[in-house]
């Protein structure tokens, strides 16, 4: 089944503002993105969703595909449900949200992301977690941890560690990358739900489905995926760019 990749990119970011068109490596970080992207198989569509003609032009400057939304969205899941309209998917194709700020997206990651959609017809949305390795990233409010039930289920995500070893005991944190997968039915139902409370305390959209009861799937993978919040966050992406490591 094909995949169709959207990709949210506002311009007006509070902290990075002009963030999808940061050059890194002599290249828009939202072209990195979209590059990377598009090696997944099975990928179909790859288009960005943005509310700035700035972004729209810069993205067509290099022959992607930019489809204008809205400035007001809640969330970049709403901004991507908006530009699958505009696509007229049916209701079983897999449409995935690629957060505009991974320009070392590894393609595999939504590969297994997709994989239990294919496999599982009931099942609306799958987004990856991998094992943090890096001990600084715990107590980091910008990596966001994911607690599941044994299925692989989310229970919870949180910016704050969890789960909380009490006695000190040893735990493998996992944290959350910016990707989901849906299954285009389900996104349609996403974006119309009210926004939740624990949605809005922790500013992340995919507590949305889980408060109204619908389960989200964590997808472990081995793939890390640094994302871009801060400009010098750029300039270190760039030096693993130009350094060989995940390089294009």
């Amino acid at each position: 089944m094909a995949l169709h990749v959207i990709i949210p990119a506002r311009y007006g970011s509070s902290r990075f503002p002009g963030k999808p068109l940061v050059k890194i490596a002599g290249r828009p970080m939202i072209q990195h993105v979209m590059e990377r992207a598009s090696r997944a198989q099975g990928v179909a569509t790859v288009a960005v969703a943005t509310d700035d003609e700035r972004v729209a032009r810069a993205v067509e400057a290099f022959g992607g595909k930019a489809i204008m939304t809205p400035e007001a969205c809640r969330s970049g899941s709403d901004r991507v449900a908006l530009a699958a309209q505009s696509l007229g998917l049916g209701d079983d194709e897999l449409v995935a949200n690629v957060q505009g700020d991974q320009p070392l997206l590894p393609p595999e990651v939504l590969e297994e992301c997709a994989a239990p959609l294919l496999a599982e017809p009931e099942l609306g949305l799958a987004t990856p977690v991998v094992a943090i390795t890096n001990p600084g990233e715990v107590p980091d409010p910008n990596h966001v941890k994911t607690v599941m039930d044994v299925r692989g289920n989310a229970l919870y995500f949180s910016r704050l560690p969890v789960p909380f070893p009490r006695d000190g005991e040893e735990t493998t944190y996992y944290k959350h990358l910016g990707v989901y997968v849906f299954r285009n039915s389900f996104l349609g139902l996403f974006a119309s739900l009210p926004t939740g409370t624990l949605e809005q305390v922790e500013k992340l959209e995919q507590l949305r489905a889980l408060e109204h009861g619908h389960p989200v799937r964590c997808v472990i993978t081995r793939h890390d995926s640094p994302e871009v919040d801060r400009p010098g966050d750029a300039l270190r992406v760039e030096g693993i760019l130009l350094g060989g490591g995940q390089g294009d």
